[in-house]
């Protein structure tokens, strides 16, 4: 079983190679960083990878977003998003974590942070934080802006064969979508920048333990 120790080991490597460990994940091609040519700035939000413990393993928290939604409808995601005037990203992370899923700023403890991850359809800069809480949640998930949440043990995204490929036709412009199979019949994905992200995270844990 990963430890907490684990996840702080692993979020203070040195030298880590972070583009190789999110692009093993991103959509391609797809830019890593905003284009000059974009008017303005981009939007700035924050993530949380919140863990907590259950029946001897880590447990990860996710959140489906409503199909109404203008960006990124239907899609599995970590609880987060936009930060709000004065606000640090970090209370940005919690603070939307709380809003979505139900669960007390005071009940969190942020572990560090991730590498940024730019989401192109919507313009975000979105700054993934880990989090820990010490058991598990009473969700009370937030009916504008979750259809569920999926919580799913660490373990299920350090398995290989729970990682897919497939082409995807967005407008004129095909992509190759990596993927992480959320069930069994590979349904339901987990894809673009939560990928992404999560793909350094699980790298990170796995240079730490090799």
């Amino acid at each position: 079983m990963v430890t907490i120790e684990d996840v702080q080991r692993a979020l203070a490597l040195p030298d880590f190679d972070v583009v190789t460990a999110q692009e093993k994940m991103a959509p391609r091609p797809r830019p890593r960083v905003r284009p000059n040519g974009l008017p303005g700035k981009a939007k700035q939000g924050a993530v949380l990878l919140l863990l907590y413990p259950q029946a001897q393993d880590l447990h990860l928290v996710f959140v489906r977003r409503p199909l109404r939604m203008n960006h990124h409808p239907g899609q599995i995601a970590f609880p987060g998003g936009k930060q709000d005037a004065g606000e640090t990203l970090e209370t940005t992370a919690v603070r939307e974590t709380e809003e979505e899923v139900g669960i007390p700023a005071d009940q969190l403890t942020l572990l560090g942070q991730l590498h940024p991850v730019y989401i192109p359809p919507s313009d975000f800069q979105v700054h993934p934080f880990v989090g820990w809480h010490t058991a598990v949640p009473q969700f009370r998930p937030s009916p504008a802006e979750v259809d569920e949440v999926l919580t799913i043990p660490l373990r299920h995204f350090q398995n290989p064969t729970q990682r897919g490929y497939e082409e995807r036709q967005f407008g004129h412009t095909q992509l190759g979508v990596p993927y992480f199979r959320v069930d069994a019949h590979g349904v339901d994905k987990i894809w673009g920048g939560t990928a992404a992200i999560l793909s350094e995270f699980l790298e990170r844990l796995r240079v730490n333990q090799a």
